[in-house]
């Protein structure tokens, strides 16, 4: 059986990327691509709706979605554990699926958990993010939900040490942890988690190189979740096991990381 999927800002760059994919990905086939500024009503007639709008727009078109009985792959930024804390309800109210994946780059997603298993270790922990200038929100969802996953990490233990945050350019806290971010030309992504404890600091960095390759292989995974999914997915990290904490999802799907070691994307873990 063939999944129609119809695509919500398919004509951007991460909705160009996404259509490729599914028009490669056997079982699923492009039934509408839509503008961030086009008529939700295009999406009767789909199986699965894709999320790659923007910020303003996005709480819409998973609203729009949740009505007409659709289950619902968010790859739009700008979704923090509040805003779908709003939409959960509605979700089980509806007995339909909503996945909402903050970046679907593999190694972005490895970069995070290792930052939220050393969270507990250090006691300040800052995050300095970087995107190409076209990207309208800030910080980025990556970003949220690296200071979310780290909060929860340090729930034992209490918040990082952020001295003087009442300054602006002491960055914006999410979850107790201060984000930077940077928006110039030249950048696809790139993130950097500092830990610092007494006398020594551990520097968590992800870059993404190529998107096409990098988001690629956490695509087709996402899709795949998105199709049967029942209530609120989020991340990577719960669909597959990352060898990291607790077994999320007992073995990675075939073919999801066939495409040698993380195409599309350099990461790397140094301490100080």
């Amino acid at each position: 059986m063939t999944t129609r999927v119809a695509i919500v800002g398919g004509t951007g760059k991460l909705g160009g990327i996404i259509r490729d994919v599914v028009d490669r990905e056997p079982g699923y086939e492009v039934a509408a691509v839509l503008s961030s500024r086009s008529e939700l009503s295009a999406l009767e007639g789909a199986d699965l709706v894709v999320d790659a709008s923007t910020p303003a727009v996005s709480i819409d078109v998973v609203r729009a979605a949740i009505e007409r009985g659709l289950n619902v792959l968010v790859g739009t930024s700008g979704w923090s554990a509040e805003r779908i804390a709003l939409i959960r309800p509605l979700v089980e109210a509806a007995g339909t699926g909503a996945v909402f994946i903050p970046n679907f780059s593999l190694g972005s997603t490895l970069g995070t958990a290792l930052a939220a298993a050393a969270a507990p270790y250090f006691s300040s922990i800052e995050i300095v993010e970087a995107h190409r200038d076209t990207k309208i929100d800030s910080p980025s969802g990556t970003a949220v939900r690296t200071a979310e996953l780290i909060a929860a990490a340090r729930e034992q233990v209490g918040p990082v040490e952020s001295p003087h945050v009442d300054q602006r350019a002491r960055g914006q806290q999410v979850a107790s942890v201060p984000i930077h971010s940077l928006r110039r030309p030249g950048v696809v992504a790139r993130q950097e988690t500092i830990l610092s404890g007494p006398g020594e600091s551990l520097s968590i960095v992800h870059d993404t190189v190529e998107p096409a390759l990098a988001y690629a292989p956490g695509i087709r995974l996402a899709l795949s979740a998105a199709r049967d999914a029942r209530g609120v997915i989020i991340g990577l990290d719960s669909l597959i096991d990352i060898g990291i904490g607790p077994s999320r999802a007992g073995s990675v799907s075939e073919g999801v990381l066939d495409e040698g070691d993380v195409p599309g994307q350099v990461a790397r873990a140094t301490g100080a």
